[in-house]
C-alpha cells in the first residue's frame, strides 16, 4: 500500500484528524470550549473521520457501493483508537464504550461523502472543511449550553434456596471474595476492578458500609433504611480525588463529573416456594449529553455488576450451613 495512494491518504488523514481532535479538546476543556464527553466529539469527530476516508477514496474508485462506503470508513476508527490506546491518550474502558458509536457515525460520514460525490458538486473540498470544522465550532456551545443530566435505576433479581434470614447475613459484611467467587463478567473484560470485600462499621441507619475494590477503589455507602430479612438501602459517598487515576478512565470515574451512582440497596422477598428473592437496585446520575446511547452502557454496565454480586450472594446463601460457618 502506497502512502500516495487514495486509499493510504485517506485512513493517514482520517487517523491524524482523530488525534489531532482528541488533543484540542484536551486542551480547550480547560477552557469550558469543548469535552470528550459530548456530542461534539462522540458523534460529529467520527462523522468528520468516515467522510474523510470515502472523500479520498471516491478519487481512485469512481463507484463504491453503499455497504463498501459503510465498513471502509471504519478503518481510520480503528487506527485512531489503537494509538489512543497504546499512547494512553484513553484506556481501555472508554475506547469499547465509544467504538460502537464511532463506528455507526463513522459510517454515516462514509455514506455522506458519497451522496455528496454522486451529487457531482464542485465544491467537494468545501464540504470535507465544513464537516471537518463542525465539531470545533458546535462544541463551546454544547458545554456552556446544553446539560442532559438524568437520572435512572438499574434493577436486578435472582431466586435463592435458602432462607431470608440467611441470605441477610450475607449483605452487611462482605469478607474478602475469592477470584473464582465472581462469575466472568463483560465489566472485567472491559478493564473495571472487581469487588473485594465490603465491611460495616455499625448495625441500622447511619452506619457506614466501605466497599473495596482492586486497584485501590474505595468508596462509603451511608445506610439509610435497616429493616433486618427486608432490605437495607443506602447512599453512596463517593470522593472521586480518593480513586487512583489508573483504576478507572477519567470520564467514567465514580463520583466524577458525568457519572456517578447515588443510591443503592438490597430488598428480600419470600417464594410460594420458601426460597428468597433478592434484589439489587442501583440509582444512577448521567450527566453526559449522549442520551440512549449513554443509558444503554450504563445499564448494561451496572446489570453486568449486579449480576456477579447477585450470584456471588447466591452461591454463598446456598453453601451447606456447615461449609458457610467455617467460611468466617
Amino acid at each position: 500500500m502506497q502512502i500516495q495512494s487514495p486509499k493510504s491518504i485517506g485512513i493517514l488523514l482520517g487517523t491524524l484528524y482523530g488525534i489531532f481532535m482528541r488533543l484540542f479538546v484536551e486542551l480547550f476543556d480547560t477552557y469550558n470550549l469543548s469535552s470528550l464527553v459530548s456530542i461534539s466529539f462522540m458523534f460529529l469527530v467520527p462523522i468528520a473521520i468516515g467522510y474523510i476516508r470515502i472523500h479520498f477514496e471516491l478519487k481512485s474508485s469512481k463507484t463504491l457501493t453503499k455497504r463498501q462506503m459503510v465498513t471502509i470508513a471504519w478503518q481510520p476508527i480503528f487506527v485512531f483508537l489503537l494509538v489512543s490506546v497504546i499512547t494512553l491518550l484513553e484506556g481501555s474502558i472508554c475506547v469499547v464504550m465509544a467504538l460502537p458509536a464511532f463506528m455507526l457515525f463513522a459510517s454515516m460520514g462514509g455514506l455522506l461523502a458519497g451522496f455528496i460525490k454522486n451529487r457531482k458538486t464542485k465544491n467537494a473540498n468545501r464540504s470535507l472543511l465544513s464537516i471537518a470544522l463542525l465539531p470545533v465550532l458546535l462544541s463551546p456551545i454544547e458545554v456552556n449550553y446544553l446539560h442532559l443530566s438524568k437520572t435512572y435505576e438499574v434493577t436486578n433479581s435472582i431466586i435463592i434456596e435458602a432462607p431470608i434470614n440467611r441470605v441477610w447475613q450475607q449483605l452487611a459484611n462482605v469478607n474478602t471474595i475469592e477470584p473464582q467467587e465472581l462469575p466472568f463478567s463483560l465489566t472485567q473484560l472491559i478493564g473495571v476492578p472487581k469487588p473485594l470485600e465490603a465491611n460495616m462499621n455499625a448495625t441500622g441507619v447511619g452506619a457506614i458500609r466501605t466497599s473495596k475494590w482492586q486497584k485501590g477503589v474505595i468508596f462509603k455507602e451511608v445506610i439509610t433504611d435497616w429493616q433486618p430479612n427486608k432490605q437495607m438501602l443506602y447512599r453512596f459517598e463517593i470522593d472521586p480525588d480518593a480513586i487512583p487515576d489508573d483504576a478507572l478512565d477519567k470520564h467514567v470515574k465514580l463520583g466524577g463529573e458525568y457519572f456517578s451512582p447515588l443510591y443503592g440497596g438490597y430488598e428480600l422477598s419470600e417464594d410460594k416456594s420458601g426460597n428468597t428473592i433478592l434484589t439489587l437496585k442501583t440509582t444512577v446520575q448521567d450527566n453526559t449529553n449522549f442520551g440512549v446511547y449513554s443509558r444503554i452502557w450504563g445499564e448494561v454496565i451496572f446489570q453486568d455488576f449486579h449480576h456477579s454480586l447477585l450470584t456471588l450472594m447466591k452461591n454463598r446463601s446456598e453453601k451447606p450451613l456447615v461449609a458457610a460457618i467455617s467460611h468466617f
